[in-house]
């Protein structure tokens, strides 16, 4: 839920039509209505701003939104280079000053259509790289879901999900670029909409390719005597093979 106080704490006592016209409206209704994402409600508002040369303190605003609601660096960028050619070369070049600021502390990290969580401390010893989890359900009330996030080149050890019924994970595979690979098969490449069914008691990995941010929700199945067993870590001339 967006919420907006600035047209009333600037404007509110010489404009105060206009103050709420802004934070009840605009804000209030407009960016929240189901229609569109925040997210793509932020490109849209930063391509017309860009568009119509207004690269001021409110586009600063916009471009802070962006980064919030999930428009990551390296989209950002992808999205001034094209818009340059449509709204002119010298609104791009101010907006990519603007950019720059706003992003300048971002290290690329993409988290994909669930954020990227916080760093995956307590399993980062099955982990070749750095790689962040960000729950998204609670398993003491229904099916555990969380969203991990590889930076690239990270990977999970091979492991196995055990169970004696049931069990087995599922992949939903939301952004970026990774890789899947059971025992004794190809390596599978993965994009965002993909989905891998991971039987129990087989023996996998999966995790980012070596240039890309790789996101997935992971799926616990139920089953009964459910157990992970985590092995040894992929090959890196292995993986290095892979494109």
């Amino acid at each position: 839920m967006i919420k907006q106080t600035a047209g009333r704490d600037q404007l509110g006592e010489f404009a105060p039509k206009f103050a709420q016209l802004n934070d009840d409206i605009l804000f209030g209704e407009i960016w929240n209505r189901e229609g569109l994402s925040p997210k793509l409600r932020s490109i849209l508002t930063v391509t017309v701003l860009v568009s119509k040369g207004l690269v001021d303190s409110s586009f600063q605003f916009h471009m802070m939104s962006a980064r919030k609601n999930g428009v990551t660096k390296a989209e950002m960028a992808e999205i001034l280079t094209h818009v340059a050619f449509y709204a002119g070369w010298p609104n791009a070049w101010a907006a990519f000053r603007a950019a720059v600021e706003v992003y300048k502390d971002d290290e690329g990290a993409d988290g994909g259509l669930f954020g990227l969580g916080t760093p995956n401390n307590d399993f980062a010893r099955y982990f070749t790289g750095k790689s962040y989890l960000k729950p998204l359900t609670d398993p003491q009330r229904t099916v555990f879901m969380a969203n991990v996030t590889f930076e690239p080149g990270c990977r999970n050890n091979w492991h196995i999900h055990h169970a004696a019924g049931g069990g087995g994970q599922i992949l939903l595979c939301t952004g970026g670029r990774g890789w899947y690979q059971e025992w004794g098969k190809s390596a599978q490449e993965l994009h965002p909409g993909d989905v891998v069914t991971i039987p129990a008691n087989v023996r996998h990995w999966h995790g980012a390719a070596r240039d890309s941010w790789f996101s997935h929700v992971a799926v616990e199945c139920p089953g009964q005597q459910v157990a992970t067993e985590w092995l040894e870590p992929v090959d890196d001339k292995q993986y290095g093979e892979l494109n």
